[in-house]
This record gives structure tokens, sequence and C-alpha cells, in this order.
């Protein structure tokens, strides 16, 4: 298998390269570098400016917005993307809700939602895992009763992204109790301004709100924000889940993570000297590249065969998604370890208040919640757990 990139390839980075250097705003892009949470208007902002050039939303069919990239040519401007700092993309605007409304919505459904996603115009969220239903998906209680044109809505679900943002919330319910749980699950699109939806934060372990529990108390949805088939919904998850698998490693968010490290190391000192000089930190150093660099070989033998016309549900995305959480995990460890004592956020506050003077450099505040934020890598997209039994059965076949 040959994963050199052609020489069109070659051209296609540099175009990507130079378009995220011109419109990449500086600020939004030292926030990225200095790993400091981005504003709701950051977000829009950058995702208006790729709608612009034509590049929101490279995963969807040409006819609604899409760019008609291979697999190759995502994986480069992906690539790209976190070479430059640029933002992800929200993945439930982007990667799941937009692709599902593409695939299954009505005509009414693709002319309302697709270019408000697309161009930021409404901000969805996530309603699938619920208190007890978070692995066990088809476990989900949440029910949706049919009351003439509308569905009555009562349940709770639970680690809502963004929901205290959101404008809508693309949701799993059981509609039916009848057979295999699987089969009594429908996929609903819920405007969360709706009478009875109530949203409470949740704050997670980096002292922060990322995340909400959102509660349904006879909540009326029109039958006509249905996506699918009713009792069909489980199908449409794990389109959408696919979605969100796509280019789930982050190899290159890793490698620009990995070289701010190097950077940051030659300015700490440890025991007299740069803490690259380290013989201990520059081993973990060398061990990090060494699986990161076969983590990229084995993420470009998937992309190539998807160019080739292999499944985005190729199984070894689960091996991708395994060893690309680790490392996420790995690199923010590291650069916990070069901020040494100035990584403790809540003392730098403190002393900062106390002294009225800044307390260590400005990036070093920040590892240790995005350290915090990063233990729940491995649970995104289909936890580990999951990935080993996929990995177990689907590529060695035990």
């Amino acid at each position: 298998m040959d994963l050199r990139f052609t020489s069109e390839e070659i051209a296609f980075r540099a175009e990507v390269r130079d378009f995220f250097e011109s419109n990449l705003p500086p600020d939004i892009r030292r926030k990225q570098v200095l790993g400091q949470r981005l504003a709701k208007e950051d977000i829009v902002n950058w995702q208006r400016i790729l709608n612009k050039k034509g590049w929101a939303c490279p995963l969807w069919p040409v006819e609604y917005g899409g760019t008609g990239w291979d697999a190759v040519r995502y994986f480069i401007f992906k690539e790209e993307s976190y070479r430059a700092y640029a933002p992800d993309a929200l993945s439930h605007n982007i990667t799941q809700s937009g692709p599902v409304i593409c695939a299954f919505g009505t005509p009414e459904q693709k002319e309302f939602f697709l270019p408000k996603l697309r161009n930021m115009d409404i901000w969805m969220c996530q309603g699938f895992s619920e208190p007890g239903s978070g692995s066990d998906l088809a476990s989900l209680k949440t029910r949706a009763v049919r009351e003439g044109d509308h569905y009555i809505i009562n349940g709770q679900k639970l680690w809502t992204t963004n929901g205290h943002r959101a404008d809508w919330m693309y949701g799993l319910v059981r509609t039916s109790t009848d057979g295999k749980k699987q089969a009594g699950i429908s996929y609903l699109l819920i405007d969360m301004k709706s009478p009875g939806v109530q949203v409470r934060p949740v704050v997670t372990l980096d002292n922060d709100h990322h995340t909400n529990e959102t509660f349904f108390e006879n909540v009326k949805v029109p039958v006509s924000n249905l996506i699918g088939e009713e009792n069909k919904g489980w199908s449409i998850a794990k389109f959408a889940l696919g979605n969100e698998r796509a280019g789930i490693a982050k190899v290159g968010l890793s490698k620009a993570r990995l070289a701010l490290v190097k950077a940051l190391a030659q300015r700490v000192e440890a025991d007299g000297r740069p803490l690259a000089e380290s013989p201990r930190f520059r081993e973990k150093m060398a061990l990090i590249e060494t699986e990161l660099k076969a983590l990229e070989i084995t993420n470009m033998m998937v992309v190539a065969a998807m160019a080739k016309g292999g499944s985005k549900q190729d199984p070894r995305t689960s091996v991708l998604k395994l060893k690309g959480s680790e490392l996420q995990q790995a690199t923010t460890e590291l650069m916990l370890e070069v901020a040494g004592p100035h990584a403790m956020a809540n003392q730098h506050e403190f002393l900062e208040a106390r002294t009225g003077e800044t307390v260590g450099p400005d990036w070093a505040g920040t590892s240790s919640p995005n350290y915090y934020f990063n233990r729940a890598v491995s649970i995104f997209g289909g936890s580990s757990e999951i990935q080993h039994n996929i990995v177990a059965k689907a590529v060695l076949g035990l």
C-alpha cells in the first residue's frame, strides 16, 4: 500500500495551510494555543468563515453544501486545522445531526435545518445518554407518546454537552416497548425552548460548565420533527455515531500539542537546565512520538482504504479511537509536567488575587483543567471498553 501523497494532494495541503494562516482570527488562535475555552461567538465566527469558503461541512453530500473531498483530502484538512490551532467544527451540527438530516430527513427538514446548521444560525446538542443508559444506549427510558400530530415527551437526558447554549436537540426517545429494546427507539428533533424543557448544569472535574442534565415534562414535539420512521431510530443513531468517529484519532491535535510541549520545555528549567534536556522527560517524549507515528501510519492506512471505496464503518477505526484517546491524554499530561506548580489553576488564581500580580506563564494555568477534561476523551464516541470489544470481535476475530 502506497501511503505517499500525490502531487495534487500536496498542492491541496498548501492551499488549506494558506487559508488557515490568512483567515483564522488571531484572537481565536491565541485562545487555542493557550488552551483557553472558546466563547460561543468564537465558534460561530469561525464556522461562518469556513461556510463562506465552502468548507463548513466536508462530510456532507455536495448537493447540501459538502465539499466533495475524498477521505485523503478530509484527512489533510483536519491535519492542517490542528496544525493551525483552528477550532473543531461543532460536531453536533456538522458531523452528527447534519449528515443524519442529509440522509434521512424530509425535504422540508432539509430546507429548514441544513443551511442553518452550516452557518451556525442554530446550535444543536445531543440527547442520547441517560442515567443508567450510557454505554448500553438501547436501554434508554425517555418516553414519547403520540397524541395526534404531536409526541408528548417525559424523561431525562444526561451529559448534554452545550445544552445550555443549544437551540435544538437531536434525541433518541422510546416510542414502543414491544420486541427488542433497540426496535422501539425513534429519532426526534426537539426545540430546546419548548415548554417543559429544563436544563441544569453539571460542573465537571475541570471546574467548568460543558455539560448538563436535561429534563422533559410533558414536552410537545410535532410529529413532523421525526427523522426517518417511527421505531427505526436505532439504525439512524448508529449512522450518526459512525460520523462522530470520522477523524476521531485526532493525530494532528496530538502532534500540535506535542510540538508546543517541546517548545515550552526549552523555556522551563528543571535541576538547573531546560526540562527538554532531562533524560527522563526526553524518554517520555520519545515514547509518545513513537506511538504517535505508529497511530498516524495506521490512520493513513484506514484513510487509504476508504479512498479506494472502503467503508467508513471500518472496525479499525476502533483502534484509532483507543490509541488516539490515550495519546491525547498523554500529551495533556506532558503539558502538566512542563507547567509544574503553575498548573495548579485554583492556587494560581488565589495567589494573583492576594498579590495583584500575574503568577506564572499565561499558558500554565489552563494545563490542569485541560488535563482533567481530557480524562473523558476515552468515553467520547464510544467508551474504550466498547472499542476493545469491537477490536476483539471484528479485527482479531475472537
